[in-house]
């Protein structure tokens, strides 16, 4: 690039999820955050999607360094899989920073990743970038907006945000300093877009807080609250609405006990008593417990989709349960939210959601926020970001409202000079993504044409079941496969994944269900996992039952 300030992202914008922007000054470069967004039924056998960073690779000797605005994975979850190629420092307030180095350590990059761990609302120097920390307020701890001062300028990139003036762990957002940034005159927002078509406010996790409390006083039998793992104050505010109803709280999901951890670490949830795993809960009576649950979007392997199935080898939901939902949906998930919603329908749970009950704020910032936000900054220029293209069009409409006459519009891989002179976009770089498939990161379009082989016969197994007319098995589970995944289900494999069907077999004919497809269910997830866990392959799976 030549001299000038410069924006560019190459992920995050027209999508929710998966952000890299970058910035540009006189040919150094600065990235804000690397995240990811997750595979679903158009990208078989995909679980997690980067963003394509050979643009700033191909520059890497200029990047000076990786900041990180808070810890969800669509902001850093690509880190570990894509710093070998950049190389270059990191800075995160310490949430973000506990939780990347639980990242990097599954990566084996833990001492290897220079990783410098910043006070919140500290200022710091990277390379010619004097970047300030702003405290915000979001639906994870640790939020932050970024003001980037420049010879250009100051931009403002606020991250994901919202101005929550109770949010019960954490400080509250930081208006005073966002008004003294705006005093000393702001070039550009950069600004999330993703709340833009909502009206008014986006409410407060306290009145969550109290609405929880009020549904779980309602409840009989076992209760399990689906939410965000890394809402860390919503699975506070879980704890205290269990802990006035008489309940004790069971985690029922790995990144739960991942993200609580890093919490305490960081120093929070230091008034939470340790909570119960789930085999534990178990004996207690069924309404003095509370499951707090992963797989509120549907995910299959996530822990409530699998009490769904009756496949959780510690959880179990009955008729009379009640599953509350506190989360959102996220756009590209409502089919696999209804499947899951219909499946606990069926198996007689009664569920809350946030349209039975105050059970889930947003953590991005509806319009009345917006309007606040750019009443404090008052930028001349709003670049909105962090959202489809329908809300980054409203975003932009609301900015002009607001007073600001300059709004760009971008996409991922729009280059735009904000300054010197009129801001424009100028270039179009290469934007694409990466498929993680089988540990290995391939490029979208071969990625697509693997994933399509698969579904036609190659990396598939077929699992075929003989069952008595009492639910028992009649033989050993026999299992074949494709040829992607030819010659792997063989000894420990094979017996492993023998001994857990027929378990899966057990569990279901206790349950004297009829109806076959929750175990077709639940062998699939198994047979994937056993493959999956020892050669990293994820093969479709095609489960047979035949009655004898």
């Amino acid at each position: 690039m030549s001299q000038g300030l410069y924006f560019l992202p190459l992920g995050g914008s027209g999508e929710i999820g998966m952000n890299l922007n970058l910035f540009a000054l006189d040919g150094r470069w600065l990235m804000v955050d690397l995240g990811v967004t997750f595979g679903n039924e158009t990208t078989p056998g995909v679980d997690v999607i980067t963003p394509d960073p050979a643009f700033i690779r191909d520059h890497a000797d200029a990047l000076e360094a990786i900041v990180l605005t808070h810890a969800h994975e669509d902001h850093l979850g690509a880190v570990a899989h894509l710093w070998p190629e950049l190389g270059c420092p990191i800075y995160a307030t310490p949430f973000t920073a506990a939780v990347l180095r639980n990242k990097l350590a599954e990566r084996g990059l833990v001492g290897k990743v220079p990783v410098n761990v910043m006070a919140l609302g500290s200022r710091f120097q990277v390379g010619p970038f004097d970047i300030e920390y702003v405290t915000v307020t979001h639906s994870i701890p640790e939020p932050n907006a970024l003001a980037i001062r420049t010879p250009y300028g100051t931009v403002l990139h606020t991250g994901d945000w919202k101005f929550d003036p109770r949010p019960l762990l954490g400080e509250p957002p930081d208006t005073a300093r966002l008004r003294a940034v705006g005093d000393e005159g702001v070039l550009a927002l950069i600004g999330d877009s993703t709340n833009a078509p909502v009206p008014g406010h986006s409410g407060s996790e306290s009145d969550v807080r109290d609405g929880l409390a009020e549904v779980i006083a309602g409840c009989s039998g076992r209760v399990a609250v689906a939410c965000f793992a890394s809402n860390v104050a919503r699975v506070e505010s879980v704890v205290h609405a269990a802990t006035v109803n008489g309940r004790q709280v069971a985690l029922a999901g790995r990144s739960l006990w991942r993200m609580t951890g890093a919490a305490r670490e960081a120093g929070y949830l230091q008034d939470v008593p340790p909570f119960l795993e789930a085999e534990d809960a178990a004996y207690l009576p069924d309404d003095e417990i509370l499951y707090i649950c992963t797989g509120s979007q549907g995910e299959a392997r996530a822990a409530l989709p699998r009490i769904a199935r009756d496949a959780h080898p510690q959880v179990r939901l009955d008729p009379g349960d009640t599953v509350v939902f506190s989360s959102r949906v996220i756009p590209g998930n409502e089919l696999a939210i209804a499947s899951l919603q219909a499946s606990l329908v069926r198996a007689g749970v009664r569920l809350v959601t946030w349209e039975d009950a105050f059970v889930h704020v947003s953590g991005h910032p509806a319009q009345d926020e917006l309007r606040r936000m750019y009443e404090l900054v008052r930028p001349a220029i709003a670049v909105p970001v962090h959202g489809e293209a329908r809300h980054m069009a409203v975003h932009g409409s609301l900015a002009r409202a607001c007073g600001v006459d300059q709004v760009i519009e971008v996409r991922n891989g729009d280059c735009v000079r904000l300054a010197p002179g009129k801001p424009a976009t100028v270039a179009r770089v290469h934007a694409g993504r990466l498929w993680l498939r089988q540990n290995r990161l391939t490029p979208e379009p071969e990625a697509a044409r693997l994933s399509r082989e698969e579904a036609t016969g190659q990396g598939s197994a077929v699992v075929t079941l003989a069952l008595r007319h009492d639910h028992s098995l009649a033989d050993l589970p026999l299992v074949t496969s494709g040829t992607l995944v030819e010659g792997v289900i063989e000894g420990p494999v094979k017996r492993r994944m023998q001994e857990a069907v027929q378990k899966a077999v057990e569990a279901h004919a206790a349950t004297g269900a009829q109806d076959d497809q929750d175990l077709r269910d639940s062998i699939e997830v198994i047979v994937q996992k056993a493959i999956f866990d020892a050669h990293g392959q994820r093969p479709a799976v095609d489960v047979h039952v035949v009655r004898i």
